[in-house]
């Protein structure tokens, strides 16, 4: 279901089944066809973020592809490995039931087999809505690959005290899930000559403010005001005082200084005598920003170590004008806690207020909400387990649910590599070439992941393995029967980046 990166990637290593997708809208690409600003770029470079078949025809550029042409990308990809044609689009689900033999409803478990993937007999049943009848299609399947993703669909909306929420304002207020639906004029009409809020400080609230201060050159143009209740880091480029950002995290020699989940007793003492090293080199990278950026003087410094945004996928790429349009008074910042709407604006805590004539609120997805109202009982309240993580093993399987797999629910620097590499693990296994674990151990071993995150970063409901990605890309080859070492020599595996070409399958050949 859902035909995003995920699930293109999935559509492709899984179609010696012949496998029937449902894309609720008419075309391909996820977020980045239907949650992007004309502003929006790729955050990592074209060699993080491709197919590892199919390489980009300029991945040497260091520019940052814009939304469209990752669009492109992935539109010719799916073209070049035909996998369009198992694509019903405009095809909503709207149900889900089980109707298979096994029904987990306790967490405290006996060992027990998870069971095969393929069991020669339906165990879901799919109702999907097409844009072309209001009557509901019934479908049933051995097995669901659910890729709909974290993003889209489903607003956070935040919540107001009784009678000052949005209905108290007389402006106009939106979702940046509605914001990305409007074309190019009608997005300019929206914030030109308008005082504009926009709630949130991560990559859709600063791509916001760009835009709005581009809409607002010239006479008669009005400040975008940023209203920020937690700062992260934001990066520049790849590059700190001269040398390669992925130095410090994204080889195996950088990421020995990380926990990781199930290490020996040697390595848990290791990662306690590193520490210092770890904290150094965040503060190596904490000190180039706020030298490169006017951090402190926009009062946009945070106070929790760089690499806690790093282990939770929150760092951002800032656009190149974004200061330059601050320092030209176009976009204007408010730290605040708490806020509430009045008739002409926003109110904070403080008793100030700000006068806008619209508010977009760039407060995130809640894509575990629409997960869980899609499943049925149980398994909407086992989906997420109770610290807000949904436990999956291998970033693929729920324990607790069975013939179901999740594609695009846990992060890394590049999801568009971890996604291809846990698609090839799937087909693999759908084809019986190994098997899981007992569903104990699958439950141990994400509960362990879960442990790391908590470890690691105060922002761990967002489940992100970047600081151990290549461990858990290690297993995943392991579990496979493949090499999990995949460079060519011992310097290269210790210092060099690892991306989607090292683990193509032809090199298993």
């Amino acid at each position: 279901m859902a035909y995003g990166i995920s699930g293109i990637a999935a559509a492709k290593q899984l179609r010696h089944y012949s496998p029937l997708v449902f894309e609720a809208t008419d075309s391909i690409g996820g977020v980045w066809k239907h949650c992007s600003f004309s502003s929006t770029k790729l955050q990592t470079p074209r060699c993080d973020f491709e197919f590892s078949d199919y390489p980009w025809s300029e991945r040497d550029n260091a520019s940052f592809p814009s939304h469209v042409q990752v669009l492109e990308y992935l539109n010719n990809y799916a073209a070049h490995f035909d996998v369009l044609k198992y694509v019903k689009f405009s095809s909503k689900v709207v149900e889900i039931r089980y109707v298979g033999g096994r029904k987990t409803t306790q967490l405290d478990l006996k060992p027990e087999e998870y069971g095969s993937l393929l069991n020669g007999y339906p165990a879901w049943e799919v109702a999907v809505e097409t844009s072309q009848s209001t009557k509901v299609e019934w479908y049933a399947f051995e097995f669901l690959v659910v890729c709909v993703g974290k993003y889209g669909d489903v607003p956070r909306m935040p919540v107001f005290p009784p009678r000052r929420g949005e209905e108290e304002f007389l402006g106009e207020v939106l979702h940046a899930m509605d914001y990305a639906k409007l074309d190019e004029d009608a997005a300019r009409e929206l914030l030109k000559g308008k005082k504009v809020a926009v709630v949130g400080y991560k990559k859709s609230a600063i791509d916001l403010a760009v835009e709005c201060a581009a809409a607002n050159q010239g006479p008669g143009g009005q400040p975008c005001t940023m209203v920020i209740r937690t700062l992260h880091w934001t990066v520049p480029s790849y590059s700190i005082w001269g040398l390669p950002f992925f130095l410090f995290f994204s080889t195996r020699s950088s990421q020995f200084l990380h926990e990781r989940p199930h290490q020996t007793m040697f390595k848990t003492l290791l990662c306690l005598l590193l520490s210092p090293m770890r904290r150094g080199i965040s503060k190596f990278i904490e000190s180039y920003l706020a030298w490169k950026l006017p951090l402190v003087k926009y009062g946009l410094k945070p106070d929790h170590p760089f690499v806690e945004d790093y282990a939770s996928c929150q760092m951002a790429i800032l656009p190149d004008n974004f200061f330059e349009e601050a320092d030209k008074g176009n976009i204007q910042f408010k730290r605040a806690s708490k806020w509430w709407f009045w008739s002409r604006g926003i109110e904070f805590e403080d008793k100030t207020k700000l006068e806008a004539d619209v508010v977009v609120l760039a407060t995130g997805y809640d894509g575990k909400k629409k997960l869980q109202d899609l499943l049925p009982e149980p398994f909407s309240s086992l989906a997420v387990d109770s610290t807000g993580i949904m436990p999956l093993y291998r970033g693929t399987i729920h324990p607790l649910i069975p013939s179901m797999a999740f594609v695009g629910y846990i992060e890394s620097v590049s999801n568009l590599h971890t996604a291809e590499l846990r698609c090839i693990w799937l087909a693999r296994l759908a084809d019986e070439k190994f098997k899981l674990p007992s569903i104990e151990k699958m439950l141990e071993q994400t509960n362990e992941e879960i442990q790391v995150m908590k470890r690691t970063t105060r922002f761990y409901k967002r489940h992100c393995i970047s600081t151990y990605s290549i461990n858990h890309s290690d297993d995943i080859c392991e579990e496979m029967g493949w090499n999990s070492w995949r460079k060519k020599n011992w310097f290269s595996e210790a210092f060099s980046a690892y991306n989607s070409q090292d683990y193509e399958e032809k090199k298993e050949n």
